[in-house]
């Protein structure tokens, strides 16, 4: 918060390979009967399964063949690379071959055992096809092939990428599953089994044709669904060979709800909040407004900001307003008179860690004890009703290294996710745990997570993902902060930007539906309850870029909780009860007459 302001392979079989290598001799009959093509999904028709990709998603234009094609886009340090590693067999000729597009576009093999291979065009404005052979090491089995395009450069686009030699032994995709079955179905969550499929490695689960998570044995349960709500799921089968047809669709209703979610201390909300941030250590150009004068519409007042002694120390102060900064403060008597009243009147008041100016890196367990020792000495002096965190600028990044968002190993993200635990087990169920990340730190997360695979990203980039997979059974809200964004990739592959209603649309319907971490389909990050969801926006134009107008708010309302006034972009469901919005700042809003505050009146009655 500022104080001031991305047909199946073309080759399915072969019935010759004629091959002119000075040195190697001719394959004999035999062998070229047993060529194949030994890459997976190769025509991307089942997304980005069987690569690894550093950035890039899957189009359906422009293709060569088939329904979809890869595109990515290099960015910094990062050349937009795509790879998987296949089986091959020593001693034996390949030839890798694929179509591209686009500025810059290669196509590689590595780890063959003899000479690594690689090609590539300059500028391809169609699809041009790219090939290129080599003979594996006498004791070479695995080989990766690759593509990717240049640092600096535009996207480009990648479809039907075959390396045909000898083949392996799996050369299918299993069958598809059969039997699915629920099992134990609650308000936010439905158990799936199925029967076991010959030759497959894992399954795919699907909710509403949308891939959501991954399974090694024949059962999974899908979590963070909204409570009363039908939904359907499929179930697919995958091997080396790529991924089987979608079973026949269950569907499931979830249970009704218990008074506003499960966990989270979010029963004390009404069914749609209004959330807003109170300057209440510091005054600008909003100027200051006491506890006493917030209007009853807000139902959750964050006090801006407790701010730690140094970066690095867990030592959080919160210092109220000075008297010659804000003539008009309270005493500390009057302030907690204030708080009780709100408390009394039903509403949450909760201290906001961080914001622009306090970065708070949690390096050693030593920070971490003090942070849960400090705050708990803040939320006591005060009688708070529990904490928000709004980590911004450098407090949150990944170590190199650091890819997978279930099992964080980077000690700032460890020790906040423990020192959090730690206070929701100290207050207990009651407890108000709310975050405030910006969009660099959650969704862009769809694109690029840590410092990537092969390094040179960003290592903020999605870092906030871990902290909230981590907690989402204790969150009461997610707040991410829809303002002071670049452009950021929706689940349409599509860039959107700030400034209407496309922006908050397309960012929600992330978090509600959740998404594949840096475009990998089998690290999907789980959609959250729509009541444990409000949007971020700014309250006025004075008080940061992305603001739009109470038209544009309520077009964003409509579309995610009825699906009308949607405009172009498809959500991936309704969400009738999303709790509600936020705000920077209450201040801001009354120096803008209340028009944020009487909008979310109007709306929600």
């Amino acid at each position: 918060m500022e104080r001031a302001r991305r047909t199946g392979p073309v080759l399915a079989a072969l019935t010759a390979v004629s091959l002119a290598v000075p040195g190697i001799t001719a394959l004999s009959s035999a062998a070229r009967a047993a060529d194949a093509d030994v890459a997976v999904n190769g025509g991307f028709e089942s997304g980005l399964t069987g690569w690894t990709c550093t950035t890039g998603t899957t189009v359906n234009s422009p293709v060569h063949s088939g329904t979809s094609a890869l595109q990515a886009t290099p960015a910094g340090g990062d050349n937009a690379q795509c790879a998987q590693t296949v089986t091959v067999q020593p001693n034996a000729q390949y030839t890798l071959s694929g179509y591209v597009r686009g500025s810059y576009a290669y196509l590689g093999a590595s780890g063959t055992g003899t000479t690594d291979v690689s090609t590539w065009t300059q500028s391809a404005p169609d699809w041009q096809k790219l090939s290129t052979t080599f003979r594996t090491g006498a004791a070479t089995t695995k080989v990766t092939i690759y593509t990717h395009g240049w640092y600096g450069t535009g996207a480009y686009q990648a479809d039907d990428i075959t390396l045909v030699g000898p083949g392996g032994t799996t050369t299918q995709p299993p069958a598809a599953p059969a039997g699915l079955k629920t099992t134990t179905v609650t308000s936010s969550s439905v158990g799936l089994a199925w029967s076991a499929v010959t030759g497959a490695t894992s399954y795919a689960v699907y909710r509403d044709g949308v891939r959501v998570q991954t399974a090694t044995g024949t059962s999974a349960t899908v979590s963070g669904l909204a409570a009363a709500t039908a939904y359907g799921f499929q179930v697919t089968a995958v091997n080396e060979a790529g991924e089987s047809a979608k079973s026949a669709v269950v569907t499931a209703t979830t249970g009704p709800g218990g008074g506003g979610g499960d966990g989270g201390g979010s029963s004390g909300l009404p069914a749609h909040a209004l959330v807003g941030y109170l300057h209440a250590s510091f005054a600008n150009g909003a100027g200051y407004t006491r506890l006493a004068d917030v209007p009853d519409s807000w139902d959750v007042i964050d006090l801006a900001f407790g701010e730690p002694t140094s970066v690095t120390s867990g030592d959080i102060r919160f210092n109220r307003c000075p008297v010659t900064e804000c003539p008009n403060v309270e005493s500390d008597a009057e302030f907690k008179a204030a708080i009780k009243a709100k408390q009394a009147a039903g509403k949450k008041v909760l201290i906001s860690i961080g914001g622009q100016n306090g970065q708070v890196q949690l390096t050693t367990t030593a920070a971490r004890d003090t942070f849960v020792s400090s705050v708990s000495h803040i939320i006591d002096t005060y009688g708070l009703d529990g904490l928000d965190i709004d980590f911004e600028g450098h407090s949150l990044s990944l170590n190199a290294g650091d890819t997978d968002f279930k099992n964080p190993t980077t000690p700032v993200i460890v020790n906040l996710i423990s020192a959090l635990k730690t206070l929701k087990a100290k207050y207990g169920a009651k407890f108000v745990l709310t975050m405030a990340p910006e969009t660099f730190f959650v969704q862009n997360g769809y694109q690029y997570y840590g410092s990537g695979k092969w390094g040179g990203q960003d290592p903020r980039c999605g870092a906030y993902l871990p902290v909230i997979h981590a907690l989402r059974d204790d969150l009461t809200l997610l707040h991410v902060q829809d303002y002071n964004s670049g452009p950021i990739m929706g689940l349409d592959n599509q860039y959107h930007s700030m400034g209407g209603a496309d922006f908050h649309i397309a960012m929600t319907d992330m978090l509600l539906t959740g998404f594949p971490v840096a475009g990998d389909q089998n690290n999907v990050f789980p959609p959250l309850r729509p009541d444990q969801v409000a949007i971020g926006m700014p309250a006025s134009t004075n008080a940061g870029n992305g603001h739009v107008s109470p038209a544009e708010v309520t077009k964003t309302l409509d579309c995610l909780t009825k699906k009308t006034n949607c405009g172009s972009y498809a959500t991936h469901g309704t969400w009738p009860a999303l709790r509600g919005l936020m705000t920077w700042s209450v201040n801001w809003d009354r120096y803008a007459n209340w028009e944020f505050q009487k909008n979310f009146d109007a709306y929600f009655g």
